[in-house]
C-alpha cells in the first residue's frame, strides 16, 4: 500500500517502515503509526500477501524490497518488524541488500531463534519459524551482518506466542525488555511505543539504551 499520510513531519527523522506479523495487515500498526506520526515521523506500512504462512518468509521479504524500491529509494530509512515481520525484515537486510539503506532496525517480539508455536501448522512460512529451521540457521550464521545497522530487539517475558519468549533475544545489538502482558500488546503498550520512539531518536553515533 502507499505510505500513510502524516502531519508535522520532521526532516531530521528518518522515514520508518513497519512490517507486520503473521495473520496481520498494516492496520495492526495503527496505534504505533499515530504515536510516531504525532512525533514527527513519516511512517510507511505495507501488506504482506499471503500472510498466513502459505509462502516462505524469504518470498515475503521480496515484497519489502519492492516496496522500498517504489517508495523509499535513494534515501536512508529505519525499519521495524513485529513478530514474523522481524524475520522477514532480517532476510531483506541480510540477503536482499537492505543493509545499505537501513540505518536503524528494531524487532518487536520476533522469533529469532524460533518458536514452539510454529509446530502447530505445516505451512512453509510457519515451518521456517520453528527452532533450528534452515532459514533461521542461515540468518543466524551471519549475525554480524546486523552490526552494520543500529539494531535493537524489544521483547516481553510474558509472550505466549513466541515460546520460549527469550527466543526474541540475539547476541548482537541492543536489547530491551517491555513487560507487556501479551504478544499483541507490544504494538500498543505505552512503554513499548515509548521505547520504539526513543530507539528511533537515538543518534547513530551512540549506543541504544532501550
Amino acid at each position: 500500500m502507499a505510505p500513510i499520510p502524516t502531519s508535522a513531519l520532521s526532516p531530521s527523522k528518518n522515514p520508518v517502515l513497519l512490517v507486520h506479523g503473521i495473520g496481520d495487515t498494516h492496520r495492526v500498526f495503527e496505534p504505533m503509526t499515530a504515536y510516531l506520526s504525532d512525533r514527527g515521523w513519516s511512517v510507511h506500512t505495507l501488506d504482506l500477501v499471503p500472510n498466513r504462512g502459505e509462502v516462505g518468509l524469504d518470498q515475503l521479504a521480496l515484497q519489502v524490497r519492492d516496496y522500498v524500491t517504489a517508495y523509499l529509494a535513494e534515501q536512508p530509512f529505519d525499519l521495524l518488524g513485529f513478530s514474523m515481520g522481524g524475520i522477514v525484515s532480517r532476510y531483506y537486510l541480510q540477503r536482499l541488500g537492505g543493509l545499505q539503506p537501513v540505518q536503524r532496525f528494531i524487532t518487536l517480539s520476533s522469533p529469532h531463534n524460533g518458536t514452539l508455536t510454529a509446530y502447530a501448522r505445516n505451512r512453509p512460512g510457519v515451518k521456517q519459524m520453528r527452532p533450528g529451521s534452515d532459514l533461521l540457521q542461515d540468518l543466524n550464521r551471519t549475525l554480524t551482518d546486523l552490526e552494520q545497522v543500529q539494531f535493537t530487539s524489544l521483547w516481553t517475558p510474558y509472550d505466549l506466542m513466541i515460546l520460549p519468549a527469550h527466543s526474541s533475544r540475539l547476541p548482537v545489538g541492543q536489547m530491551g525488555t517491555i513487560p507487556a502482558l501479551a504478544h499483541p500488546l507490544m504494538l500498543r503498550d505505552r512503554r513499548s511505543l515509548e521505547a520504539v520512539a526513543t530507539t528511533l531518536s537515538t543518534p547513530l553515533s551512540t549506543k541504544v539504551e532501550a
